[in-house]
């Protein structure tokens, strides 16, 4: 086969024209193929080239994430050699599809994700994990239908490395210990949320599977019984052990276990465990780099602090790189037993940390020059001599996130460019900064990342330098910067075309002229106008054309927008999956035209005045991809039970809400929609 591979490809036909990549071999063809991978226009276009391409690339292809399981039974053709395979845009999957993927690629398939399938059974598991005995990777969350006989199914699969059962609250210990027994080559596992596994499927695990280097037991019910055999794993890099309040630190004073290959541990939110319980777990540990304590404080009825005891138990790993404290109370004391630390701290978080003032803070950070990553979000008693010295001693910082620093002034600002030149990730959401601090950010080159929501004394000529500067920028966030305009987003997009994500919600000076703008960016993936009264149809008309990598979009609130805006869109934007189209001026002729696009996923449709039951029963029905849909709990009895019955046979999951309209633009409170879960969009 190699040796064919390198000979010349004969052309199509003895009367066909001379064909420039006739002389390509087919090993040169397929190294074409590997620069292409990540961008799937590229590699459609490339196998509509010529029949010889289009045999090659399905040859080639090894990766595969269908839009939807109709495409099924064309993939099978095509792609002979499939190693990964991606159905989290699948919601119905059933075991007749699993059937056919293990007799299809029976003899390449490496990993599946059926993280948002359901509708399969231990059945369809059984066929896929007997017959593909190549499979090292799973990926199972969510499936809450699942019990013991799945779990007995997952047990046929005796080479797997990787799986994750996050969600799966059916399976019990007994499934679990199926698991240990037959994947004794498991080397990561993630149990989080799976509510009905406590310590006797947990010790199964670390008895059976040795090979085991990453455990997540979030949630679990298990105690310290299980840890002293988790703690014996002799490979084992990361433990996660958030919010199991079964831990105490009666319990873990007696362990006589310790695991000296732990680099990681993760007890947030862990109520009953103070330092006395965190010495005894990581005693003897000699490889720790990470240790995460987040959220303890704020829900302990014993209220733990970070004091000089808790620190001190970190104090002999000199290998700890990352301390993660957010939502903590900070001491005197615990802020000089951090400081004398002799690791090398390059990642610190004290997130809404209490207690946090500007003597703590820089007494560590003077400590710490080595430090890349610093969070103080929402440490509200930091000014600016904490920014000063900051910038002074760690001119090194790559990430520096300070939301809501209310205390600091806009002066500060200006010591963050001026100093931190390697900077690549600011949020700055809610803070004093004006121009002049954005003119000296605007020398971090490398930056990437920029959030500016509510900042009011920021305008188009701060974020012109920006954008005339920081050529790398991938995303965004300027939601509610009132005194932003065109002039500032036009700088945007045409200095930064590398850009993916922006955030423009509620400001009333943006018009179709920064639509226009942006669509230069052709990487552009989310976008986020809700509330910007001055847009229209035809700036998204110039959106769907230019920025045919859009993923989200969110146009709530724009009343300008109808069902011209909507047929662009179902043309050009092919790639869309989640939308909010509530209050436009949509009626049932741009749904319908919207639901043309098969990737659509998720829809937010409430109060559109133009919309009917009939109209959006046609758009429901011919929206084949859709998992969410939220709609106003009016529309529920008028719409045809079969038509919803349908609809949740085929995964899709309906969320009424009986919202009164809002007349007003922007509800009271905000919240910045970029970096949330779709499904916490409202």
């Amino acid at each position: 086969m190699k040796t064919q591979s390198k000979r010349r490809r004969q052309p199509l036909s003895p009367d066909s024209s001379p064909n420039p990549f006739d002389i390509l071999t087919e090993e040169i063809v397929c190294k074409i193929l590997d620069h292409l991978h990540n961008d799937p226009f590229a590699t459609k276009a490339f196998s509509l080239t010529c029949k010889a391409f289009y045999f090659i690339e399905s040859r080639h292809r090894r990766i595969l994430k269908p839009l939807r399981p109709e495409l099924l039974p064309r993939i099978f053709r095509r792609y002979p050699f499939v190693s990964h395979l991606d159905l989290s845009m699948c919601p119905r999957v059933d075991d007749t599809t699993l059937n056919v993927i293990s007799s299809t690629w029976k003899a390449t398939l490496q990993s599946i994700n059926l993280s948002r399938s359901r509708f399969f059974t231990n059945a369809g598991l059984s066929s896929l994990f007997v017959n593909c005995s190549g499979l090292v990777e799973v990926d199972l969350c969510n499936a809450m239908q699942l019990t013991d006989l799945a779990a007995s199914a997952i047990a046929e699969a005796k080479n797997l490395e990787r799986l994750s059962l996050a969600r799966c609250k059916s399976i019990t210990d007994m499934g679990i210990g199926c698991i240990a027994v037959g994947c004794r080559k498991l080397r990561s596992l993630c149990l989080k949320w799976c509510l009905r596994v406590g310590d006797l499927g947990v010790e199964l695990i670390a008895l059976k599977c040795k090979q085991i280097r990453s455990l997540d037991l979030s949630y679990l019910p298990i105690t310290e019984k299980s840890l002293n055999s988790v703690l014996q794993l002799q490979h084992l890099e990361d433990l996660v052990l958030e919010g199991c309040h079964g831990i105490d630190d009666d319990g873990l004073s007696t362990l006589d276990q310790s695991c000296k290959s732990l680099k990681m541990l993760n007890l947030s939110n862990c109520q009953n465990v103070t330092h006395t319980g965190l010495s005894s777990l990581i005693n003897g540990t000699e490889q720790l780099q990470q240790i995460i304590l987040a959220y303890g404080s704020s829900v302990s009825p014993k209220l733990p602090k970070v004091t000089s005891d808790l620190v001190k138990c970190l104090n002999a790993y000199s290998k700890l790189q990352s301390i993660k404290l957010d939502g903590c109370t900070v001491t005197w004391s615990g802020i000089k037993a951090m400081a004398s630390l002799h690791s090398p701290v390059k990642e610190l978080s004290l997130s809404k940390c209490l207690g946090l003032t500007d003597d703590g803070l820089s007494f560590l950070v003077q400590s710490h020059k080595d430090l890349r990553k610093l969070d103080i979000t929402c440490c509200r008693k930091i000014t600016y001599t904490s920014i000063d010295i900051i910038t002074n001693s760690c001119t090194s910082l790559t990430s520096l996130r300070m939301e809501s620093c209310s205390l600091v002034p806009k002066e500060a600002f200006v010591l963050i460019g001026a100093r931190c030149s390697f900077l690549e990730e600011l949020d700055a959401t809610d803070n004093e900064i004006d121009d002049e601090g954005l003119k000296s950010i605007s020398r971090c080159s490398k930056l990437s990342i920029l959030k500016l929501g509510i900042c009011s004394n920021i305008s188009d000529e701060g974020l012109a330098k920006v954008g005339s500067s920081c050529s790398m920028l991938k995303e965004v966030d300027l939601y509610r910067s009132v005194a932003i305009s065109d002039a500032g987003i036009a700088a945007i997009g045409d200095g930064c075309p590398a850009l993916e994500m922006i955030n423009i919600a509620y400001n009333d000076k943006i018009t179709d002229n920064s639509l226009v703008s942006l669509s230069k960016c052709r990487m552009l993936k989310a976008l986020e106008i809700r509330g910007c009264l001055g847009v229209s149809s035809i700036g998204l008309l110039a959106i769907a054309v230019g920025c045919k990598q859009l993923t989200v979009l969110d146009i709530k609130k724009c009343f300008n927008i109808n069902d011209n805006g909507m047929l662009p869109l179902a043309q050009f934007s092919q790639n869309l999956k989640q939308i909010n189209l509530s209050y436009c001026s949509v009626t049932d002729v741009g749904l319908v035209a919207l639901a043309s696009i098969s990737r659509l996923q998720n829809m937010t449709i409430l109060h559109l005045a133009g919309l009917t039951p009939n109209g959006l029963a046609a758009a429901l029905l011919a929206c084949r991809a859709l998992t969410k849909v939220k709609l106003h709990a009016s529309f529920r009895p008028l719409l045809p039970q079969s038509i919803l019955g349908y609809m949740e046979a085929h995964g899709c999951v309906f969320h009424w809400r009986d919202k009164a309209f809002q007349k007003e633009m922007d509800p009271k409170g905000w919240k910045l929609h970029f970096g949330r879960s779709s499904s916490e969009v409202p």
